[in-house]
């Protein structure tokens, strides 16, 4: 079971983020935001206190049920343009091997978290071949194709359609 607290980017905190950041280099070569040859705790630091300082941004953390940080998202709660929540990005712990489920259980943490919303998209980067079939057996669907609004990347936009309130609930 996967558990998500609002970050709260304290140095420990920071740490183990960092950690999880370097676990993802080929991420990081993809999308050009950070240099993982060169990169710092500092500069990894500054890079998520921007994001989460941003206006309705929240950065979550992820922990497994022993309580050991797995993963964290960034999400936009709602995006200006379109009014949708976003996911912004979505890193797991690279040193915990890959299909484990960590991701998979955090984007359901996401889900739920954003219980009562009918949909949540997310942009992939066209380049990021490895996260396509991963969105879409999560059942993510390609709903454009566009530049992304930070650096001008071609974007897969995909999204989720999910159940909304019920009658009588």
């Amino acid at each position: 079971m996967i558990t998500l607290t609002t970050a709260r980017l304290d140095d420990d905190e920071i740490g183990q983020l960092d950690a999880i950041c370097r676990s993802q280099v080929e991420y990081w070569r993809i999308s050009g935001d950070q240099d993982p040859d060169t990169m710092t705790q500092e500069s990894i630091a500054a890079m998520l206190r921007e994001d989460a300082a941003a206006d309705g941004c929240e950065t979550v953390v992820a922990r497994d049920s022993d309580g050991r940080v797995v993963g964290f998202a960034q999400l936009l709660l709602r995006h200006p343009v379109d009014g949708c929540p976003w996911i912004g990005l979505l890193l797991v712990d690279g040193r915990r091997g890959r299909r484990q489920g960590y991701g998979r259980a955090i984007v359901a943490a996401i889900e739920e978290r954003l219980t009562g919303v009918s949909a949540i998209r997310l942009g992939v980067l066209v380049a990021n071949e490895a996260a396509k079939p991963f969105w879409h057996a999560l059942g993510y669907r390609r709903i454009d194709l566009r530049l992304d609004r930070a650096k001008g990347r071609p974007t897969i936009v995909m999204e989720k359609t999910l159940r909304g309130p019920t009658l009588g609930s």
